[in-house]
């Protein structure tokens, strides 16, 4: 990192480091569990629900992507063992055992208020104190709000196809 970055930091950098390699596992994660999910979903709008799998895995992706890149000008290491993405996790990897389309959409909106909630507290956080971060952070956290409606609007029109 280069010195003059490194000073904007007002915080103990190790630990924004360790707060976003733990963010970082949580995105590859959702990642996977969305991707997984978009493969095995069944049931009514099952092509629906696949599509927007697929566009929540893709941005998922591109968080691990922005926290990547931050780590690094931080000068830290992100996490470099897929190993250690279920010992760092914030949130839980909830595979797609059942893969009813109900189900699959219920798990990634669990999993999307997890995210709300790591990210409210990291903007918290880096807020007047890393104002890169705070910002990459804020654009993860609106990404991850959006998530959450599409599925739930998804998950409301599902239930009501069934009355």
């Amino acid at each position: 990192m280069g010195t003059k970055g490194r000073e904007l930091v007002k915080m103990d950098v190790d630990e924004l480091i360790e707060l976003l390699n733990k963010a970082l596992a949580d995105e590859w994660l959702a990642y996977y569990q969305y991707w997984t999910g978009a493969k095995v979903v069944e049931g009514a709008m099952r092509g629906e629900a696949e599509a927007e799998l697929i566009e929540h895995a893709n941005d998922e992706l591109r968080h691990a992507d922005m926290l990547v890149e931050r780590i690094i000008q931080l000068g830290g290491v992100p996490l470099l063992d897929p190993k250690e993405w279920y010992e760092k996790t914030n949130c839980e990897y909830l595979p797609p055992t059942d893969p009813s389309v109900i189900k699959i959409l219920e798990q990634n909106i669990e999993g999307e208020q997890c995210a709300i909630d790591v990210y409210r507290k990291l903007t918290e956080l880096t807020r007047d104190k890393d104002e890169i971060t705070y910002f990459m952070v804020l654009e993860i956290l609106k990404d991850e709000v959006e998530h959450e409606e599409d599925l739930q609007t998804l998950l409301e029109d599902i239930e009501k196809m069934h009355k």
